[in-house]
């Protein structure tokens, strides 16, 4: 941008006094700084539009490669889960082949298969409620619920009353 020092403001100073006079000169000064400030304004504006124009060109270029790389990796994954269920497949004709074509005797049961997971089905509330009642009590184990303001209410010292 231009570049001003003081000595050369300091003469268009002068000469603006001379030329305007000395009534005119504040309102034109004041004039003068809103139309510099409105400037700067505009020109960081346009700045920042155009870093927001080059950033999202550089986001849209990062989503294309993102899309890409990830369509071929789909593919890469789709081709090894095919290869395998096909080696799978050749797997299975060919025990299958083998346990009906003589591999096993024919009053031979099959292997049992593995046994499932399955969950214990434990009840905490059930184990809560078999839980003595002076034991609760003397762990701090609430048996009752209440509200915050009956709490509020139950722990107040006495003889101080409801606020009004």
């Amino acid at each position: 941008m231009l570049d001003f020092g003081f000595d050369k403001i300091a003469l268009i100073g002068a000469v603006a006094l001379i030329v305007i006079g000395p009534e005119k000169l504040p309102k034109v000064a004041r004039t003068l700084g809103h139309l510099f400030g409105k400037a700067q304004r505009y020109v960081a504006d346009v700045k920042a539009e155009v870093n927001r124009s080059i950033e999202l060109d550089e986001l849209k270029k990062m989503k294309t490669q993102f899309e890409d790389a990830a369509r071929d990796a789909g593919q890469a994954v789709q081709r090894e889960v095919h290869a395998t269920s096909s080696a799978l497949e050749s797997e299975w004709r060919g025990s299958a082949d083998a346990w009906s074509g003589g591999g096993a005797a024919a009053g031979e049961a099959l292997p049992t298969p593995t046994p499932e997971y399955r969950h214990p089905k434990k009840n905490w509330r059930l184990k809560r409620g078999a839980t003595p009642a002076w034991y609760k009590q003397r762990h701090g184990v609430r048996t009752r619920a209440q509200s915050g303001a009956a709490r509020v209410a139950r722990f107040r010292p006495p003889g101080s009353g409801p606020r009004r």
